[in-house]
């Protein structure tokens, strides 16, 4: 009896789940729904004008002001810096919860619902920084701890090569061929760390222009990406400029879950995978199903990085010539 009643109990926590996950799907694409106009009458505080609904007609102030509370300065510190109007927080738990239909509810004109995606862009950027060099629970200079890499890398470079060093000495070679196996370890030493220095470099210079650097590579690999959602089943006829915008929100959307896993001092390592995150906004958007979305993604990524090696052979190969 004890079984039976066990199996009831969990087979209706299963049905309610099931239910609770219902109603989270239809709230996901149900668009976003504005607040019905109040009805009521209202004197604005501010220029003395008599009228109906939430926001004075003559100077905008919001018919809710009331008594001054720390609410209230909180809401007006936000808006002094834009952060207040248009949804902030809402965009923020949108591209949390549903961020590819509610790309799509802002694409389709629901604009003034939603924070503006390059505004949020730049300002994610500027947060990303803070938190990156110690405004986090550890108080850690997160970038400071990706360049310790570089130098332990380098470390690891000049301990090979004594120690490469020492079998040749141990090794019954003659003369010329210990000089020879001495001068192959010094050009391997150099070009490990000749590695090692140009990648340190190009870090610090990529962090100190990390937001043009960032809306570049969108902006190039918005193209290939769009070759192959221009025609999707949810915007048949999607322009680029809005697809950009889309892979603009989508950027938004791992970088607001990168700062909050690098805030609460996550692993620098599991980070590179949150672009991954991606592909949920944008089969949302599309309409794809996931194994489309995903393949379709992965096409667009091998036409991305295609001419980038290339670059990078071509660079290596005139490397090693100028090493011999």
């Amino acid at each position: 009896m004890v079984f039976f009643s066990l199996i009831r109990t969990f087979a209706a926590m299963f049905e309610e789940l099931k239910e609770k996950y219902r109603q989270f799907r239809e709230w996901q694409q149900r668009p976003y729904q504005v607040k019905p106009l109040s009805d009521d009458g209202h004197v604005c505080p501010t220029c003395g004008t008599q009228f109906e609904g939430n926001y004075c007609p003559r100077c905008g102030q919001s018919a809710k002001i009331g008594r001054y509370s720390f609410k209230n300065a909180f809401l007006l510190f936000l808006d002094v810096w834009g952060l207040g109007n248009r949804g902030m927080f809402r965009t923020i738990r949108d591209l949390i919860l549903r961020p590819g239909y509610m790309i799509r509810d802002y694409l389709q004109g629901m604009q003034m619902a939603y924070f503006p995606p390059f505004k949020l862009f730049f300002l994610l950027i500027a947060v990303s920084l803070l938190v990156e060099t110690g405004l986090n629970i550890r108080g850690a200079n997160r970038i400071d701890e990706y360049m310790a890499m570089f130098d332990e890398m380098a470390k690891n470079n000049e301990a090979v090569a004594k120690q490469d060093a020492k079998e040749a000495q141990q090794q019954t070679l003659s003369a010329e061929e210990q000089a020879r196996a001495a001068k192959a370890g010094e050009v391997r030493k150099e070009f490990n760390d000749k590695i090692v220095d140009n990648s340190k470099a190009l870090t610090i210079w990529i962090n100190k222009h990390i937001t043009i650097v960032t809306f570049v590579l969108l902006l190039l690999f918005s193209g290939p990406l769009y070759l192959f959602f221009r025609h999707c089943p949810n915007i048949p006829d999607m322009r680029f400029s809005e697809f950009f915008v889309s892979v603009i929100y989508f950027t938004n959307m791992t970088s607001i879950i990168s700062i909050i896993w690098a805030f609460f001092g996550g692993d620098l390592l599991y980070e590179s995978f949150f672009p991954v995150l991606a592909i949920i906004p944008l089969k949302q958007l599309s309409g794809y199903s996931y194994v489309r979305t995903i393949w379709k993604t992965l096409l667009a990524l091998l036409l991305f990085f295609i001419p980038i090696y290339l670059l990078v052979f071509i660079y290596g190969l005139h490397f090693a010539m100028a090493m011999n």
